[in-house]
């Protein structure tokens, strides 16, 4: 009988992969990191792992003597070491392709959210007050720039929710897509420095990559448009967050909706939480209750495949 492990449990319970899994009999285990004998000697007793956050470093990999795959919950596979997988002859997978319409409305929502500055009047009006026209000026949508930082599936679903806004252009930013797949889609190829110049809303789906890791920093805030706003719903560490903190309190730019943080849960100490000008939610646009079972059956599957002897459905590597 195979053994599949999950190496941190995140949902209690595992219906859909035990469906999947049943197909060739594995039996399933949930294994506690905090327990570490325990964790230990499960994660060298199984045939696949199912990863959730927990890093699976080159040490951890490294014992892995039985693994013949590390299928992970998610888009991103940044805490996962590739690199040593794959020396050690362990397919990585992922699933890429789950969460498309959630992250997009996500993005959008926290657009939404910003321009109206509905998180700002929603706690102020608790507190009693109104009229707050004078506190956050509000401008419209129609016929604003909006930049696109990538242009992967999540980007180009959120583009085509856009469409019925009355956005004058819409640049694109993806050195990994041709101009004809955005010129396409009604999007406009651009660089980065005209991303920044042009537009009054920004959403980044960039992946997080040595290259995209603190893209947007202090120097290309500056470049933006003092009224301009920036969502975020790809990767924390995408942005450098101290200067986006910076940006926002000094109205560099008027207001940021973001879903991911370089540190996950959100410090208590951040001083985003001080911030007015900014919407914050819990890294929560991959989810819906149809997103969570598409992965949880999606990542079995991967497994499932490997371990009949074939590859997964979406790997990362090749071995």
């Amino acid at each position: 009988m195979f053994k599949v492990a999950v190496t941190d449990d995140r949902y209690g319970s595992y219906a859909e992969e035990k469906n999947v899994l049943k197909e060739i009999g594995a039996e399933l285990i949930i294994l506690d990191p905090e327990k570490k004998e325990e964790f230990d000697r499960g994660i060298v007793e199984a045939d696949a792992l199912l990863v959730n956050l927990h890093p699976m470093t080159d040490d951890l990999i490294s014992k892995l003597d039985k693994c013949k795959v590390i299928s992970r919950y998610g888009v991103g596979y940044d805490n996962v070491d590739v690199e040593a997988a794959t020396k050690k002859g362990i397919w990585v997978a992922r699933v890429p392709d789950y969460s498309i319409e959630d992250v997009s409305d996500q993005a959008l929502a926290l657009l939404m959210a910003c321009v109206r500055k509905i998180a700002y009047k929603d706690r102020m009006i608790r507190n009693g007050k109104w009229n707050l026209h004078d506190d956050q000026p509000c401008h419209r949508i129609k016929d604003g720039v909006l930049g696109l930082i990538g242009y992967g599936s999540i980007s180009r679903r959120f583009h085509e929710k856009t469409i019925g806004l009355g956005l004058s252009k819409v640049l694109v930013y993806d050195p990994f897509v041709d101009d004809e797949t955005i010129k396409s889609n009604g999007g406009i190829p651009a660089d980065l420095a005209t991303i920044l110049n042009d537009s009054d809303f920004i959403s980044i789906h960039a992946p997080l990559t040595e290259t995209t890791r603190g893209m947007i920093g202090k120097d290309q805030l500056q470049l933006m448009k003092k009224g301009a706003i920036l969502i975020n719903t790809s990767r924390g560490p995408v942005l450098n967050e101290v200067d986006v903190t910076e940006a926002l309190k000094a109205g560099i730019i008027t207001g940021a909706g973001l879903d991911v943080f370089e540190t996950e849960p959100l410090p208590v100490d951040s001083l985003l939480r001080k911030l007015d000008n900014v919407v914050l939610s819990d890294h929560t646009g991959w989810y819906s209750e149809e997103s969570k079972k598409e992965l949880k059956t999606k990542v079995a599957l991967n497994v499932v495949s490997v371990l009949k002897g074939g590859k997964p459905v979406y790997p990362v590597n090749e071995i």
